[in-house]
């Protein structure tokens, strides 16, 4: 059986892609071990736009203090979260480069446009393959309405694009008005990819110490059906390749995205909970069930299950939202 998948222009063994997960990617033996695990590429840990600001702002501090007589701090970055050293990820970059033979896409996670986007072109330099543009971002103000948010996106898209000539992907969540719309629209503005969808993390209360504490949860399998129901949507419908991501923990989740459209689906939590030894065994799950289901290849399963035959697919969702509500006993 035929497991190779085209992503980005970058050809690749099978749909298994780690996902931008600081424990797995930050060690250079535990990149080693999921290249022999059969990962066919990595997603890097991110490069945030924070730290790199917080660098440059740190340098100003130091060129210009006592320059000035007010208290304020010069940055608004405080606390305990530790910033590291934006120089540092680049080596790291070019270091898992050189360790692995399979493709090394670099994260670089932020928002705004800047001067901080001038990295996706450092990032580059490092000889990566390609580079994932984590977008992460809640709309908090009132004011700002959804134009002005999808705008943002696609400010910040175009803009490294304009940087880099290697493919980029763009990882984004599914709160648009118009889901389908931002898609396309992010797909001519020159996304390379769409990654689907980014997990929005949400914390916790301290009651006692009147807190707002951080709580990651690894995924579900539940999650996994929001991406793959709008991979579906979206195959054939857009011109760039498709992620699926979230809550993908077997073999059976990676071939229901498959079916729905995916090029390649990422995986973190699975890996996380069960070892990057996940990889294989879920490569071999797929195996078992295409030969005893006759099939050759992912290519002739691809997409095989979306909503590219069906005309009006918002229709379709209504249909199924139905079905669903009158399903349970």
């Amino acid at each position: 059986m035929d497991l190779t998948t085209t992503y980005m222009g970058l050809k690749l063994k099978n749909p298994l892609v780690p996902s931008a997960c600081g424990p797995l990617t930050r060690d250079l033996g535990k990149i080693r071990a999921m290249e022999d695990a059969g990962a066919s590429a990595i997603v890097m840990y991110s490069l945030f736009e924070e730290e790199i600001l917080h660098e440059s702002q740190e340098l100003d501090y130091y060129l210009t203090h006592g320059t000035e007589s007010f208290a304020e701090a010069l940055t608004y970055y405080h606390g305990n979260y530790e910033f590291r050293d934006p120089e540092i990820y680049l080596q790291h970059l070019s270091d898992a480069k050189q360790a692995v033979d399979i493709p090394v896409i670099g994260s670089l996670n932020g928002i705004s446009v800047g001067g901080w986007i001038d990295w996706a072109k450092k990032m580059e330099q490092t000889g990566i393959d390609a580079l994932e543009l984590n977008v992460y971002y809640i709309p908090t103000d009132p004011d700002l309405s959804g134009v002005e948010v999808e705008q943002m996106y696609l400010n910040v898209l175009k803009a490294v694009k304009q940087s880099v000539k290697i493919p980029v992907a763009i990882k984004l969540g599914p709160y648009f008005s118009s889901m389908a719309n931002m898609a396309k629209r992010l797909a001519k503005a020159g996304a390379d990819a769409l990654v689907l969808f980014n997990r929005f993390y949400q914390p916790d209360l301290d009651i006692e110490q009147l807190e707002v504490v951080p709580n990651l949860v690894l995924s579900t399998q539940q999650e996994m059906r929001l991406p793959m129901r709008w991979i579906a949507i979206l195959y054939g419908r857009v011109d760039c390749s498709m992620a699926g991501t979230s809550g993908i923990h077997t073999a059976e989740d990676v071939l229901k995205l498959v079916m729905a459209g995916a090029d390649v689906t990422m995986v973190c939590s699975a890996l996380l909970k069960h070892g990057v030894g996940r990889i294989s065994e879920i490569t071999k799950g797929m195996l078992q069930w295409m030969e005893i289901h006759e099939y050759e290849s992912v290519n002739q399963m691809k997409g095989s299950m979306s909503q590219k035959s069906c005309a009006q697919p918002a229709a379709f969702e209504r249909a199924n939202y139905m079905k669903a509500l009158r399903s349970y006993v």
